[in-house]
């Protein structure tokens, strides 16, 4: 993963981080459906887009908005994976809770019938230490864990499975393409094989719902869950992305890039009105926390961005990416790397 640092310079959020005006959200959703050409051009362009025009293209659509340009950023190759300080646990939703080790984080679903868990940290000990510690924290009881999807096969999403298998009798989900990369593999915390995650699965707990999708790119098996989540009694969808750093071949951008306008249209259908990742900093996500802990009783939560805000979120993701082969281009439009 190759996240940008936190940089504390980064704007401020504003009251209408969330507002994107709908001509916005087309012209990056025509911009981002070219780059699938095969001579991929951009308005106003006469000449094939070169990787440089990608990245200012995302950023002049993403504006100020911090969020978007946090993400353009984590997207831009050269930058280092950050170390940030581990937040405490935090309820960022009446029903979801966010724990997190600082450069990665794992979300708990918390319904009437037990947790499931998106992902599970690095190892056993920070499974125990800031998922079992962190779900006591707001109340919650770790022993209710009764399913762990794993996003994809890297062991900082599956380290502490295995620990939470076999303490609390979890099920492990994962797709089957990185149940098969571990069984090849074989690194180190690997859980053992358990559940198998289809395309579009329904995972129902209690009375929420979790759907699981299929997004390859980031690795073979990547998923993304869309699910129910309620604030202030108010009642929101939310997705999470599963796989942020896009692979290095262009052939393997090109699964990448339609697994985010597939997954887009998943969303739209869904409703989706709030972001979500497993790699918080590179969303403006740890900031979003920060300003969550300090009014925790605001009835506009920052993870709340709109149905619109939501799907520019997944059309600027693959601009910047396709045709770079990591390659670090200068940027405009955001925060520099740390």
């Amino acid at each position: 993963m190759s996240e940008p640092t936190t940089d504390t310079t980064r704007p401020a959020l504003s009251a209408g981080h969330g507002t994107l005006t709908r001509r916005r959200f087309w012209q990056l959703g025509a911009a981002a459906a070219l780059t699938a050409g095969a001579t991929p051009l951009l308005p106003g362009r006469a000449a094939a887009a070169t990787a440089q025009d990608y990245f200012d293209t995302a950023a002049e659509l993403a504006g100020d908005n911090p969020i978007l340009t946090s993400l353009i950023s984590a997207l831009t190759a050269g930058f280092r994976v950050p170390r940030p300080t581990a937040p405490a646990p935090l309820k960022i939703f009446d029903d979801v809770a966010v724990l997190s080790a600082g450069w990665v984080s794992a979300t708990a679903i918390l319904t009437s019938g037990g947790i499931i868990l998106i992902d599970a940290l690095n190892n056993p000990t920070e499974a125990q230490r800031y998922i079992v510690s962190g779900l006591r924290a707001p109340g919650a009881d770790p022993s209710t864990i009764k399913y762990v999807v794993v996003t994809h096969g890297h062991g900082d999403h599956f380290g502490g499975a295995q620990y939470l298998a076999d303490t609390y009798g979890a099920r492990v989900m994962m797709a089957p393409a990185d149940w098969n990369t571990l069984a090849a593999s074989r690194p180190a915390n690997a859980p053992t094989r358990d559940l198998d995650i289809t395309d579009g699965q329904s995972l129902t707990l209690g009375g929420t719902t979790v759907r699981l999708h299929h997004t390859p790119g980031h690795t073979r098996g990547s998923v993304s869950p869309i699910f129910p989540v309620r604030w202030q009694g108010g009642a929101h969808t939310a997705m999470l992305w599963g796989g942020t750093n896009p692979p290095t071949p262009t052939a393997d951008k090109q699964t990448y890039l339609n697994s985010v306008l597939g997954f887009a249209s998943k969303m739209s259908q869904a409703g989706v009105d709030v972001e979500l990742r497993n790699h918080a900093f590179c969303d403006y996500g740890l900031e979003r926390m920060a300003q969550l802990r300090r009014t925790p009783n605001t009835t506009a939560n920052p993870f709340v961005v709109g149905t619109s805000g939501a799907q520019l979120r997944t059309r600027t993701e693959p601009l910047p990416t396709l045709l770079t082969h990591r390659r670090r281009p200068a940027r405009r439009g955001g925060p520099g790397p740390a």
